[in-house]
């Protein structure tokens, strides 16, 4: 029997409502998203953070569940908060959406400079070729031809290779011009290579001069999309945004578990993904002036997941052992298929996965870092909700997953936020805890950054032990004004980063112990696929000549604290930041046929090693895990 329930959507204003007829016993947030509410999940609905919550208003709150107690704590059960994924519609209620941080101005890595500061040597021919031609029309009926067969002609290529969408506006544009038709061709591999063309646009009068591509990092967490001229490689536009299949599930496995839930669910996934990649074409060609019927090749990387959803292709078993995915090979489409708002014939070109979770974003890193150009062994790693890490050289490659989760972007984290406005970034620990915020902006909570930082300033100041343990029992030995944020409140050991007022922090933000646990898990990843690579490798850290750091969360951790805490080994000199180093791979990739394939040799070349199934993980992790000691 259908029940009724009302959901207020804006948690400042409840009277904008959106009144819903669902069955009974559906679980609320299955509820929302079905009505097109975006109830954010970051956990993927499993009761494991507290983006869902909701306040009931009116009608029966139902009693908490375990989850909701120890998410939410006493003080917001006891004022009718629950978790959307816990609770099922049984009678109306009206329940209100609990209000997220007004997180504003989120700290995105870009694209970078670009490939002509990072490569400057690089061989720009992306195989993308215009010409201004004059076809010679049928002029008597008995002519046994048609326009198509003048213009393959003219072109040189045979009728058949011209695809049907360039035929609906061959008649206009091959009479509308005196000055002739402008002609693009892409050809795989480049065009010194010699291999077959293919026509993908035809345009009246001369548009020879206006050729661009896009390159596309599609990250579990955010998306940077990059405008570029073909042939001076000159970036004109990027733009970058949180990744909206976050709603459904801050990590992979949550939006696998989704997508499995309801065949429907994938569709929402695949949609939410190119949706905000037209957005993005949109977006690049406002700032830039170019016409979207100008872009004619994008590539586009991304984890194996991202890659599935992406296409559309069922994801599932590559959440289950043994993590196959559906396809690894390089593919090229038309835009058209993806569908992708650009040229409609446009080469949409997707580079090679490796294996499980290792996917074309670490094809790509590889490629812009060049570990396989050199004998001096090296080591990248991409840190993000789906870590890479890859350790090579000239003679071997090999690479892992390891998945941090999103504990690092804030998700499960009791006042934990991404990198936005107001969110602590960097933190010290002496006689007392100072912070700063990004923007200088009252401080919101904290950010991933920031919480290696007060880690690792804690670890040294002896508020917390090298397991990982509040040093509730130490207090007494600490500066006092230190002691004095090491609180007790029921069982659970906290620590008061901030009070309400200390640095504009409208309420108290504290660090507690299930926050250390959840940054040590999530640090633990990066550190044992680290750790694990070598020890398969038999490569100790004297013999890595250098650790690169590259990803949004790479490239803004601080070197130090991410030494003191474990999260990479202590290579002194040897540690630097390389940008977002999946972005250069896919510039590169765009403006270079050459590198593309490359990226297909450097991709075969991969070993995947599956950490899980190595017998000697789970030490390596466990250690991993527990802090350096001093």
């Amino acid at each position: 029997m259908p029940v009724p329930l009302v959901i207020a959507t804006d948690a400042r204003d409840p009277r904008p409502r959106r009144e819903l007829s669902v069955a009974a016993g559906t679980r609320l947030l299955t509820a929302a998203h079905e009505a097109g509410i975006d109830l954010t999940a970051t956990c993927g609905g499993r009761g494991r953070c507290t983006s869902c919550r909701v306040k009931f208003l009116e009608g029966t709150v139902p009693p908490p569940t375990i989850m909701d107690e120890v998410q939410l704590g006493d003080d917001l059960v006891r004022e009718g908060y629950r978790l959307s994924c816990q609770c099922l519609v049984i009678d109306r209620v009206v329940v209100q959406v609990a209000p997220p941080l007004d997180e504003q101005s989120f700290q995105i890595l870009g694209a970078g400079p670009g490939v002509r500061a990072s490569a400057p040597a690089l061989t720009l021919d992306a195989g993308i070729t215009k010409e201004l031609l004059k076809v010679t029309l049928p002029r008597e009926e008995h002519h046994q031809t048609s326009d198509l067969e003048c213009l393959a002609a003219a072109v040189g290529v045979a009728p058949e290779t011209v695809p049907l969408g360039v035929l609906s506006t061959l008649p206009q544009a091959l009479r509308d011009d005196p000055a002739g038709v402008t002609v693009t061709t892409f050809s795989p591999g480049g065009r010194a290579a010699g291999g077959a063309r293919r026509v993908i646009a035809c345009e009246r009068g001369d548009t020879t001069a206006l050729k661009f591509g896009l390159a596309i990092d599609i990250g579990t967490t955010s998306v940077v999309t990059t405008l570029i001229e073909l042939e001076s490689g000159e970036q004109l536009a990027s733009v970058s945004s949180l990744n909206p299949q976050a709603v459904f599930g801050g990590d992979l496995m949550s939006r696998i578990a989704f997508a499995q839930f309801n065949p429907g669910n994938l569709r929402k996934l695949h949609t939410r993904i190119v949706g905000l990649l037209n957005q993005h074409v949109a977006e690049v060609c406002r700032q830039s002036g170019v016409l979207s019927k100008w872009i004619y090749k994008a590539v586009l990387v991304g984890n194996t997941c991202m890659h599935h959803l992406l296409l559309g292709i069922d994801p599932s078993h590559v959440g289950l052992a043994p993590y196959a995915p559906v396809m690894r090979h390089a593919a090229v489409l038309p835009a058209r298929e993806v569908p992708l708002k650009i040229a409609p014939e446009a080469r949409v070109c997707l580079l090679p996965l490796v294996a499980g979770f290792v996917g074309a974003d670490a094809v790509a890193v590889t490629l812009a870092t060049r570990l396989a150009d050199s004998d001096a062994l090296r080591i990248a790693v991409d840190i993000g909700t789906n870590g890479e890490v890859i350790l090579g050289s000239r003679a071997r490659l090999m690479a892992c997953s390891a998945p941090a989760g999103p504990a690092l972007e804030g998700a499960q984290i009791r006042h934990g936020m991404r990198g936005a406005v107001g969110a602590i970034d960097r933190a010290t620990v002496d006689d007392d805890v100072r912070v700063h915020t990004i923007g200088d902006a009252p401080a919101l909570g904290i950010c991933g950054s920031g919480l290696i930082d007060l880690l690792a300033g804690l670890l040294e100041a002896g508020a917390i032990d090298w397991t990982g343990l509040i040093a509730m029992d130490s207090r007494a030995a600490l500066p006092p004004r230190l002691g004095a944020r090491l609180v007790m409140r029921g069982e659970e050991r906290q620590i008061v980063v901030l009070r309400a007022g200390e640095a504009g922090a409208p309420a108290e933000i504290v660090l507690t112990q299930d926050d250390v646990r959840q940054v040590q898990l999530a640090k633990g990843a990066i550190a044992s696929g680290i750790a694990m690579l070598q020890h398969v490798a038999g490569v100790p850290d004297a013999r890595v000549q250098e650790l690169l750091l590259a990803g949004g969360f790479g490239n803004y951790v601080s070197i130090d604290s991410a030494v003191r805490i474990g999260l990479v080994p202590d290579l002194p000199g040897r540690i630097r930041y390389v940008g977002n180093a999946a972005s250069l791979g896919a510039q590169l990739a765009l403006l270079s046929e050459r590198e593309r394939a490359r990226a297909a040799e450097l991709a075969a070349r991969i070993e995947h090693v599956s950490l899980a199934a190595h017998p000697d993980f789970e030490e390596i992790f466990v250690n991993a895990m527990n802090f350096p000691r001093r």
